[in-house]
């Protein structure tokens, strides 16, 4: 039983080398993570071998379905669910090493990046945590009916609210105050999900190549492929799982943030402006 930080106010690094390595959504390509100990603060991200660079919101490229970095002449696809497990266990202090062009989907949630953390333990860091960001106003951002607040707050918390016209999903909503533990619990697991009648337009555009029945929920309507869920809820849970990933970049706020239909470019444009 690994001891999780008690909040998000402790710089924490990890005790030792830990990693994954699996298959990419979306290009379907195997890639190898190496994840490391780091004393300087933030998120270092290193590819192929190159200079590990500090990762920003300012990084991140517009691309459907995914979150992707632009790192000089390189770029690295679908790091929210890894970025997600680094913030969301309390981590402030790690570099990333990646071989590939994309991180490892592996079962679809953060809970393999999870264990892998858990297996590597943490200790504190011997430099501050990054300051977190402060607001003086709400923030709102909008993208057509998709809408993201982040409004002042004692401490962190997020409502996630999503309304999908397939039965199986529907109208879902969930609000925590988020901890290690919880993100640990209730986050974690989610896995991302899709329909299945965009699977082939979405193959067809070079999308989701690597993705398959264990590693993403496929809606057909009124059911689901493959369940069970691991939550009721488990579709708002996994857009959680990627809000908190899309803010790893700047930290997690003092603020209550609120998201209706969420997307990765909605989030960033939050992080950004924070």
């Amino acid at each position: 039983m690994t001891n999780w930080p008690q909040d998000y106010t402790g710089a924490w690094t990890l005790a030792a080398e830990t990693g994954r390595s699996g298959i990419g959504l979306h290009s379907g390509g195997d890639s190898v993570v190496e994840l490391r100990p780091s004393e300087r603060p933030g998120f270092h991200l290193s590819v192929d071998g190159d200079e590990p660079i500090r990762l920003r919101p300012d990084q991140v490229l517009d691309s459907p379905l995914c979150t992707t970095l632009v790192l000089g002449e390189r770029r690295v696809a679908t790091v929210e669910h890894l970025l997600a497990a680094l913030a969301g266990c309390g981590l402030s202090h790690v570099e990333i090493r990646v071989n590939g062009e994309e991180v490892p989907l592996l079962d679809g949630s953060a809970l393999n990046w999870v264990e892998a953390i858990a297996e590597a333990g943490l200790q504190p860091a011997a430099t501050p945590r990054p300051a977190a960001p402060t607001l003086d106003a709400p923030l709102v951002r909008h993208r057509g009916s998709s809408v993201i607040t982040a409004t002042p707050a004692e401490r962190f918390s997020l409502v996630g609210m999503i309304d999908f016209p397939q039965p199986a999903i529907g109208r879902q909503q969930l609000a925590i105050e988020l901890t290690p533990q919880r993100f640990v619990e209730e986050i974690a697991p989610a896995r991302t999900f899709g329909f299945r009648d965009q699977v082939e337009q979405l193959r067809a555009a070079g999308l989701i190549q690597g993705g398959a029945l264990d590693n993403a929920l496929v809606c057909d309507g009124d059911h689901w492929l493959n369940p069970p869920l691991r939550f009721e809820d488990e579709p708002v849970r996994h857009k959680l799982l990627d809000l908190i990933g899309d803010l790893a970049l700047v930290g997690f706020p003092q603020a209550q943030v609120l998201v209706y239909r969420g997307s990765h470019g909605l989030h960033t444009e939050l992080a950004a402006a924070l």
